[in-house]
């Protein structure tokens, strides 16, 4: 009779720690779930390892600027062949436009930085130099294309279209009187935005 009880006990002793052992497997799965799916939603989960997103206007941006650096890409340095952009549509054909920005000791200088603006096909609208970012993109418009504020030295400029292109040098224009337009909008945020990097 006393082999018998001791024969249950241990195979119940068995059984409750095979449970222990699920209940503990199945807490630590919930448990990493749970910690994923906070740091999905507060941002800071590792995603380091997750495949690059197809973006075709990244594709097109990457080919024009090695086209448009040609002869810039010996002395550019690995770790400043970046860019970021951001996608408005200027002239309201229901085609973004790209505008391309660098924060980077070879496309920046004391008195701003360096950029594109470029069509839905990849081609060149114009660049522009000396410009603090972001580029205000104002409700006025001039031959289709709304108008643009730079910022460059502290100070605002106002950029019209004119015979299909902005001007190259914000610097040299109109200065913008007073206040930036509420329901404008700002492209190329970098540090407001933490925008995407992309290299080329």
């Amino acid at each position: 009779m006393k082999t018998k009880i001791l024969i249950a006990l241990t195979i119940l002793g068995i059984c409750s720690c095979q449970n222990k052992d699920k209940t503990e497997s199945k807490n630590i799965i919930k448990t990493i779930v749970q910690d994923t799916l906070s740091k999905t939603v507060a941002g800071t989960a590792d995603i380091s390892n997750a495949p690059a997103k197809e973006d075709k206007a990244v594709e097109l941006i990457q080919k024009q600027l090695n086209v448009l650096l040609m002869k810039d890409l010996p002395a550019i340095t690995k770790e400043d062949r970046f860019f970021y952009y951001e996608a408005f549509d200027l002239n309201n054909d229901k085609k973004d436009e790209y505008f391309v920005g660098f924060s980077n000791p070879y496309f920046c200088g004391s008195g701003g930085c360096s950029g594109y603006i470029l069509n839905n096909d990849g081609s060149l609208i114009n660049s522009f130099t000396v410009t603090d970012f972001p580029i205000i993109v104002t409700t006025s418009s001039t031959d289709k294309f709304y108008d643009l504020i730079f910022e460059s030295g502290g100070k605002f400029y106002l950029l019209k279209m004119e015979n299909g292109k902005y001007p190259f040098n914000p610097s040299v224009q109109e200065k913008w009187q007073g206040d930036v337009p509420k329901e404008s909008t700002k492209v190329l945020d970098i540090d407001g935005k933490k925008l995407e990097k992309y290299s080329f």
